[in-house]
């Protein structure tokens, strides 16, 4: 008897459809009998990291409880699904569509569907996450899957009307756990108008490529005889090709689909490598927000990191084990966002994992990887296996550079596509290949960075993650912003200038506060606390002329905090049109502060922290 996760009693689980900017409320009751969690691929989580629903920054949901996740989806538009993320739960079912249409006033580069599908397709395994996981544990590979499901249903089971003439968009998401799939349709061609959120150039296919947790909307005209179409789905790079297929019905059909399947791809690595650089961003179309997708000019940033991470296969206490960088990721029973909150120790060591890959042998651990708040990083995915990978990023989106067989080196760079390159979620990365990505990290909180698919199972289990922990530079983790301080400021209405000698009798030479030590980190603090004040909180005048004036009253021109009149660093960050690059560097300058003054640590996350 077979068996499978079911939502609301369906399988797969009702889709959500949502529009940009919506507060989504979503309360999961556990009615197995082991710890569950649902993610939300794709979704950003702004300021909402523990509600991603993954372990680390979720404690699972046990048995007979609940847990209701609040979020919302700012600034997303797209094609997305929902998944379990413990265990192998994934394999069983617990899946479905997560759409975001766009806000009515946003204008989309392209025509109008007449209605929309959610198509999900994915491999099945007869039999059930419970003894796919003691496979893995015998140090065995997961079997090649029993068939392939579209929408949760076997060989021409699912079926899809529309109108002839009339257009329809797709959006297709591959929900399985280890196999690539090949998706097209009898007789008809597909345009590519969309990819995670983001609007492509309208490529037009007969047969796209999609990896395990990708997803992508394309449309689909109706123009052939009035009858029945097979839509196919096929695996890709297994032996023997697995296929299934669902029907297209035209309106009015009596006649059920003829003829052989269109041919697809098989095993032809780059054929769909080849096709992955064709899928390129619409730099004139907006996204959720009406400016241009191509207005973030991601190829003329300066790389502040790169990271190099190549995985290897081990054997380790007996079980078949995945590593990145020699580490093979553990989930330690204190999830890792409580740990780092309540600075619990021994639970991870912050760059537990290097930069590059290893030479010792991979070893179990909780690999966290510390990284800066809006830094741009570099990422090389090298996959030294023989099945292709699908490495998925939660919280962020990055840009698609490069792809290249064999190992990557730093002259690879010169072909990196540096114009219009794809942002997405999950890149995949070919055997004995390499992919890079580039990524601005400017969502704040701990960010699974994992494989959604490899040779032997699916997200985490076989422990091919690893961590990222974006912090502020000059910011103790989680706290709060500067508020005390107001407090000890004057409630009347004053100049910034004034307010300035002020803040300084209170916090320095003569304030008696013990900061007598960086008295420029403190006239900086000062010099914004007093703007804030006067132009921001009070708001007593707020002119162009105005703010011109006083500038040149207090002499803010050095932007060096060696100066003393280093104001004009803080006004940078907040008021200014410099380039972030340029404010980082204003920055750097500021040496490490001790512990006991944690207030200025939070001063300065709150001058820096981009709104």
């Amino acid at each position: 008897m077979l068996s499978g996760i079911l939502i609301n009693g369906q399988f797969p689980g009702p889709t959500i459809d949502c529009v940009t900017n919506d507060n989504i409320i979503v309360n999961v009751i556990n009615k197995l009998d082991e710890p569950f969690l649902i993610t939300w691929n794709g979704i950003k989580q702004r300021k909402t990291s523990w509600q991603d629903g993954v372990l680390g920054t979720n404690c699972p949901i046990q048995p007979r409880t609940n847990w209701t996740y609040k979020f919302q989806t700012k600034d997303q538009i797209g094609s997305y699904f929902y998944f379990p993320s413990t265990k192998l739960h994934r394999a069983s079912g617990g899946f479905g569509g997560f759409n975001i249409a766009h806000r009515s006033v946003i204008a989309v580069p392209y025509i109008i569907p007449t209605q929309e599908y959610t198509v999900l397709v994915g491999d099945w395994f007869k039999a059930g996450h419970k003894a796919l996981a003691k496979i893995l544990d015998s140090g065995k590979s997961l079997p090649l899957p029993d068939g392939l499901l579209i929408n949760g249903r076997s060989k021409n089971k699912a079926v899809f009307s529309g109108q002839k003439g009339k257009t329809y968009k797709l959006r297709v998401s591959n929900v399985g756990i280890a196999t690539s799939i090949n998706f097209r349709i009898q007789g008809h061609k597909m345009v590519l108008v969309e990819v995670e959120g983001a609007h492509t150039l309208q490529e037009v296919y007969e047969s796209i490529d999609i990896h395990p947790g990708q997803s992508l909307a394309l449309l689909v005209t109706l123009r052939n005889n009035v009858r029945d179409y097979y839509i196919v789905a096929s695996t890709r790079f297994t032996k023997p090709i697995l296929t299934t297929t669902a029907i297209l019905r035209y309106a009015g059909s009596s006649t059920p689909p003829q003829g052989p399947l269109p041919i697809g791809p098989t095993y032809h690595i780059h054929w769909s490598m080849k096709q992955a650089r064709t899928i390129r961003l619409n730099l004139t179309a907006n996204a959720a927000r009406p400016n241009p997708q191509g207005s973030f000019h991601y190829g003329t940033i300066k790389v502040a990191r790169t990271i190099v991470l190549g995985n290897s296969q081990a054997q380790i206490g007996g079980k078949l084990r995945y590593a990145v960088n020699s580490v093979s990721y553990v989930d330690p029973s204190t999830p890792l966002k409580m740990a780092d909150w309540y600075n619990i120790p021994g639970v991870f060591t912050l760059n537990s994992i290097k930069n590059t890959p290893a030479t010792a042998p991979p070893r179990l651990g909780t690999s966290v990887i510390g990284t800066t708040l809006h830094d741009y990083v570099e990422i090389v995915f090298q996959n030294n296996e023989s099945k292709v990978q699908s490495w998925h990023l939660d919280g962020n989106s990055f840009y698609v550079v490069g792809y290249g067989p064999r190992q990557w080196e730093p002259k690879m760079r010169r072909r990196y596509n540096l114009v219009d390159g794809i942002p997405r979620h999950t890149v995949s990365v070919y055997p004995k290949c390499w992919t890079v990505i580039y990524v601005s990290l400017d969502n704040k909180g701990m960010w699974n960075l994992s494989v959604a698919k490899n040779d032997n199972g699916s997200v985490r289990y076989p422990a091919m993650s690893v961590v990222l922990l974006m912090q502020h530079t000059l910011w103790v983790y989680k706290t709060q912003k500067l508020d005390w301080l107001f407090l000890l400021l004057p409630r009347k209405r004053m100049t910034p200038c004034v307010l300035f000698r002020k803040c300084w009798d209170i916090v320095g030479d003569k304030g008696g506060l013990g900061f007598k030590k960086y008295k420029d980190i403190n006239r900086t603090l000062v010099a914004k606390l007093a703007w804030d004040m006067a132009y921001n909180v009070e708001k007593p005048w707020a002119s162009a002329f105005q703010e011109k004036a006083v500038m040149e009253r207090m002499r803010l021109k050095a932007p060096s905090l060696k100066d003393e009149r280093c104001g004009v660093a803080i006004l940078a960050i907040d008021k200014s049109s410099l380039a972030w690059e340029t404010k980082v560097k204003i920055f750097e300058g500021i040496p490490a502060l001790e512990v006991k003054l944690k207030a200025i640590h939070l001063a300065i996350f709150w001058v820096v922290e981009m709104k």
